[in-house]
């Protein structure tokens, strides 16, 4: 069922630059995905405006790092209050452009966010002593870079922003922050919101094309570029910002492994897989891609798996019923579609869905459930993205490891048994930058985040991930 919902905000869009609410002379359609039809049009930023608002940030740097971490936290608890007032109005506004359910996905989203803030904005990185003796002192200092780009996804684009925004400003950076041009509307809001809080130049957003991305990364006066996106993508903004050997910090692709070991308490965790693979419809970088399962009951596993899967409604996030979402956008729905017709050609065993209903608006794609394809196979290698979710069955851990970690990818995983000291040995021997054991996607403030080989580059989240908004400055002083 289609539920027609408007949110309480329904504009106008500005772009937000030096303090003030920018109008465009060109703008964007933006799709609501489980129709398929323009609901709103969202302001392009022109190159000249993208320079305007970074040169606004490097003006508002000093006075605001000036300001000292006390100061900067009232500006950040003042902007998160400011936030939940408006709560409902970005999360109705983030289920019309991602598709997401409002109650499960939408408000968690934004209140995670807000939550984000105010436990960031509380945070310190004291200076350290790091020698002291009869001659010096020496002490270790981490001071702001200068300008921020923070360049968003569309999957989850009020978090993704946010978790930049607040340890960005925290420790006396400015930002310029270009969400996905799939959903830039919620990063317009609350940019819009952030005019009336934060000095003029603190806090920018310039929604438009990909062309500016190229454009933010190369630009000099850019000290960090914080992304979120494809390896692909993320290989490309690392090229631009060599030239003027900015800072990254890099969180892309992921083809995320949950291994279930033999002594696992298997049907208990069920529900918990299954949301770890289908959340958001499969739409996360740390989503399980890759479910292996031990052979001795991955027949029961399946059809457990099958059963509760079949519980879960397909539909537009506005309906209360609705548990899983379209996808975002329909370069990704035919993406996924691709990986459908691939399973079907090679005659792989589904045991739910596959079938995409043609006849439906929007960009839904049917939880699917792929039984035991082979290790080489499209679905199995390649990171899906979707509510495409392969059960692959293993004779042997040490095998499993093997194939766990034959990936370029290595974001996240996790590993389930009722021994935990043997399930933390497998975790340790998982090429990836985050492993849950027992459990999956806890994360907070203080848990740092960040993957390994081509899933990126630094951290996010923690006290690492804070320390890379600065420049480690040593100061001997003689005594």
């Amino acid at each position: 069922m289609s539920t027609q919902f408007s949110p309480l905000f329904t504009g106008p869009y500005y772009l937000s630059i030096a303090g003030e609410l920018i109008e465009a002379t060109e703008f964007t359609p933006v799709f609501n995905p489980a129709t398929g039809e323009v609901f709103a049009h969202a302001p392009n930023a022109t190159g000249v405006q993208l320079d305007q608002a970074i040169a606004a940030a490097k003006a508002a740097f000093k006075p605001w790092a000036a300001l000292g971490y006390d100061g900067r936290e009232k500006y950040l608890l003042e902007y998160a209050a400011a936030l939940e007032m408006h709560r409902e109005d970005l999360a109705r506004l983030l289920t019309l452009e991602q598709g997401k359910p409002l109650k499960t996905g939408a408000q968690r989203e934004v209140d995670l966010a807000i939550q984000w803030i105010r436990q960031t904005a509380v945070r310190r990185i004291p200076v350290e002593i790091v020698e002291e003796n009869d001659n010096h002192v020496v002490e270790l200092h981490h001071t702001p870079l200068g300008v921020v780009g923070a360049i968003t996804p569309w999957n989850f684009p009020v978090l993704m922003a946010l978790w930049k925004v607040a340890p960005a400003l925290l420790t006396g950076n400015t930002i310029v922050i270009k969400p996905s041009p799939f959903t830039p509307l919620t990063s317009l809001r609350f940019g819009q919101i952030a005019q009336s809080i934060f000095p003029a130049g603190v806090v920018s957003v310039v929604a438009g094309g990909n062309e500016l991305g190229p454009q933010m990364t190369a630009h000099p006066d850019i000290a960090k570029i914080s992304f979120t996106g494809s390896t692909e993508t993320g290989k490309h903004v690392i090229r631009s910002a060599a030239a003027s050997v900015k800072r990254l910090t890099l969180e892309m692709g992921g083809n995320d492994a949950a291994i279930v070991l033999p002594d696992a308490d298997w049907d208990s965790i069920i529900p918990q897989l299954f949301w770890g693979a289908v959340g958001n419809s499969g739409q996360w970088c740390v989503g399980v891609k890759r479910l292996y399962v031990h052979s001795s009951f991955h027949a029961a596993f399946v059809e457990a798996f099958v059963n509760y899967a079949r519980l879960q409604t397909l539909g537009d996030g506005f309906d209360p019923e609705t548990k899983v979402g379209p996808v975002q956008n329909k370069m990704q729905f035919d993406k996924l579609r691709g990986f459908l017709d691939d399973i079907k050609a090679k005659g792989y065993k589904v045991a739910l869905g596959g079938e995409v209903d043609e006849s439906r608006p929007g960009y839904f794609i049917p939880v699917t459930v792929v039984d035991n394809p082979p290790e080489e196979s499209m679905i199995v290698q390649e990171e899906q993205f979707g509510p495409i979710v392969p059960i692959l069955a293993y004779d042997d851990v040490d095998d499993v490891i093997e194939r766990t970690n034959a990936s370029p990818y290595g974001l996240g995983g996790s590993v389930w048994g009722r021994d935990t000291q043997a399930a933390v040995a497998v975790a340790n021997r998982i090429e990836s930058g985050m492993v849950w054991v027992n459990e999956i996607h806890t994360q907070g403030v203080d848990i740092p985040f960040g993957g390994q080989k081509q899933s990126g580059l630094g951290t996010e989240g923690g006290h690492e991930g804070r320390l890379l908004f600065t420049n480690p400055k040593t100061i001997l002083i003689k005594k």
